[in-house]
């Protein structure tokens, strides 16, 4: 008998639900990557979607392991943290490369709130 037969139906129900719920959401990410028109609505919803699923997939992993094999496990957890923490870090330095030259594109974005942070030069002042 393995160990995944000998767990109980309302833990395999919990284990289920939050495995298809963070699914779900990283499906969700994915539409919303190829539904919305520009590049910054395109980055806003996979990051936050993906990462709320991520969590959600990584509670149920800690759980079924766990049980499984009758010791806390926390691999997982250490999957979810640095997922957690790069890709914020990663969307945001995405977002402003792209505001940046959407701002040498002359493009409508908002105006930098660093007034005396760098200037853009066009290339033909230079």
């Amino acid at each position: 008998m393995t160990g995944a037969a000998a767990l109980p139906l309302w833990l395999e129900a919990i284990i289920a639900v939050l495995v298809l719920a963070g699914a779900g959401l990283a499906l969700l990410g994915s539409i919303g990557l190829l539904r919305l028109h520009t590049f910054f609505e395109r980055a806003h919803a996979p990051t936050i979607i993906a990462t709320l699923g991520c969590w959600l997939i990584m509670h149920a992993t800690v759980i079924y392991f766990s049980v499984v094999d009758g010791a806390l496990a926390l691999h997982a957890l250490l999957i979810a943290v640095f997922v957690a923490i790069t890709a914020p870090v990663m969307s945001v330095f995405l977002m402003r490369a792209a505001l940046f030259r959407a701002r040498q594109a002359g493009q409508d974005v908002p105006p930098s709130l660093n007034p005396s942070g760098p200037t853009l030069e066009s290339p033909e002042d230079s």
